[in-house]
């Protein structure tokens, strides 16, 4: 566990292409209409006064008795105005089943924070559905045209484009499509969501509100699409350390949370090797009443000495076991979460055998293990774990995956970086059953000195981190390939660096973790996040969720 210190289109930006998806909607006022839908069908009273001849009279109907589009008046719909990004990005909200996420740090210098759809425009970035236009540029105003919406409803379904020189014999016009677009136009047609008229596709042409209906209708006609979005998720495990909080804000951090699974920082191995008690009535019952289990940590304070007394010696690993024992029969508490740090390699083999005992003595009373690890680097940091037996015999292994750069790290750099995550688990997931893997994110950062990085750099909060990055004069770029921000600014006299750890960051490395189906995430530590965090997690949970 890190402890803080307390004091194109496809894929390229500048492309014309977004990922973005549609909208027929203008999503800042209420739902209105003044009807019901039959068996399917609109009935008679269910009309604006503007749609009684459109060809998408019924769709528009579906979609906003499911409360995804509205008027633009109560009696008004306007099926002919072409549609803008911004209403795009709130329709595929909306449509997605996902919820707003108000990001932190902004995506794009051309939306203030306060507009109506910024958190729309947020969660659909998040997920990288949806690009900007330009460098830092969103244009929420701008419309859409028909290639640029094929790509959109290709990634939001997340299906994969298709090269065929077939699309020049299916529309007339193929040669007017944008070479970027031709496998998202055909991907498209072959899924029945766009097909043209009169053997033309008209790329270029805005989408109108009624083509739009048209279009994300159909995705909520096709049952296997609908049953993904409607289905009830489940996120396994979502475990949250305490740290530096009350429990109080403990408690009420996490109730802004997913967080199922509470590790309270309760006991700690001593020197005569006695076990502390810290444990807490309030958090104990608290937890009970809300069916949340609890799983508090055994720390070793990182003391390798005082670790290997306790695990070199058979006698004193029972002891400790024991005392364990007893505070979980105690507490009725769900599981036991071990954390020791800085163990020395010699110990490789006692650490085995105390969770080994450990494990067998919880199991007895209905509990669990769960054993935090670094990733498997080869340094003598985590020479002492033998993740393959670890994993067999614990019933989760928590990688924390954070320090890439360390404090201290003479070398300026990301905390947790995508690529170095990935390859951390990657390596992890070799190791240890992935229904044991437990992912954990960091809820924190490094604000770096560029001068002298090793002795004036300092951990920091998220809420920290955006107040550095909204400061006079401070720059912020997007690294496609680390995915984080690099956060750039100037503090009494001297050039500092931040690679940001936020709402966007977090949700690569969510979807990162959801393609790999392993048993839950952890997050160091409650309290380190902005509040936006926690909807745009659920929300990169739920989209990789989707198989579509």
């Amino acid at each position: 566990m890190k402890i803080v210190n307390d004091n194109r289109v496809a894929f390229q930006t500048f492309h014309p292409v977004w990922k973005i998806v549609l909208s027929g909607v203008i999503l800042f006022g209420s739902v209105v209409g003044n009807g019901s839908i039959v068996n399917g069908a609109v009935s008679e009273q269910f009309t604006f006064q503007d749609t009684s001849k459109s060809f998408a009279k019924e769709a528009i109907a579906r979609l906003v008795q499911k409360g995804i589009v509205a008027g633009t008046t109560e009696h008004t719909f306007e099926p002919k105005k072409a549609v803008t990004r911004a209403e795009f990005a709130s329709f595929a909200v909306r449509l997605l089943g996902l919820e707003p996420v108000s990001n932190n740090i902004k995506p794009f210098a051309d939306i203030s924070a306060n507009a109506w759809y910024y958190g729309n425009v947020a969660a659909m970035t998040n997920l990288s559905i949806l690009e900007g236009k330009g460098q830092n540029q969103f244009q929420p105003n701008a419309s859409i045209t028909r290639e640029e919406a094929a790509a959109l409803l290709v990634r939001m379904l997340k299906q994969r484009p298709v090269a065929s020189d077939s699309i020049y014999n299916t529309y007339a016009d193929a040669a007017d499509i944008s070479s970027w677009a031709l496998p998202y136009v055909q991907k498209v047609h072959q899924l029945g969501l766009m097909r043209g008229s009169s053997g033309m596709f008209r790329p270029a042409d805005q989408v109108t509100r009624e083509e739009a209906a048209v279009m994300l209708d159909a995705i909520l006609q096709n049952n296997t699409w609908a049953t993904q979005i409607q289905r009830k998720q489940d996120h396994g495990i979502q475990l949250g350390w305490q740290y530096n909080s009350s429990t109080a804000a403990f408690i009420k951090q996490v109730e802004r949370s997913p967080v199922n699974t509470v590790v309270p920082r309760w006991f700690f191995l001593n020197q005569d090797m006695d076990v502390s008690d810290h444990a807490n009535a309030t958090l104990i019952s608290w937890a009970s009443a809300t069916g949340r289990a609890l799983w508090p940590m055994l720390g070793n304070r990182s003391n390798k000495e005082m670790t290997h007394q306790m695990l070199s010696s058979s006698v004193n690993r029972e002891a400790v076991v024991n005392q364990v024992s007893a505070y979980v029969k105690k507490y009725k508490l769900g599981g036991i979460n071990v954390d020791f740090e800085n163990v020395d390699p010699v110990d490789r083999e006692g650490f085995t055998a105390f969770v080994t005992s450990l494990t067998k003595s919880l199991h007895a009373l209905g509990a669990v293990v769960s054993v935090d690890v670094s990733p498997n680097l080869g340094s003598d940091w985590t020479a002492a774990f033998d993740y393959v037996k670890l994993g067999a015999i614990s019933d989760y292994m928590v990688l924390m995956s954070y320090e890439e750069h360390w404090n201290g790290d003479p070398k300026p750099g990301s905390v947790a970086s995508l690529p170095w995550v990935d390859r951390a688990l990657t390596k992890m997931l070799s190791e240890v059953e992935r229904t044991k893997t437990i992912l954990a994110l960091p809820l924190y950062t490094r604000d770096w000195s560029t001068v002298n990085p090793a002795t004036a750099s300092w951990d920091i909060t998220l809420g920290e981190q955006g107040i550095r990055a909204s400061v006079s004069g401070s720059l912020r770029n997007w690294d496609t390939q680390l995915k984080q921000y690099m956060i750039n600014y100037t503090s009494n006299s001297v050039t500092r660096a931040i690679w940001a750890e936020d709402s966007r960051s977090l949700s690569a490395k969510v979807l990162m973790s959801g393609e790999r189906n392993i048993a839950g995430l952890a997050y160091w530590y409650m309290g380190g996040e902005t509040a936006d965090v926690w909807n745009a997690i659920t929300n990169a949970m739920r989209f990789e969720s989707y198989q579509f």
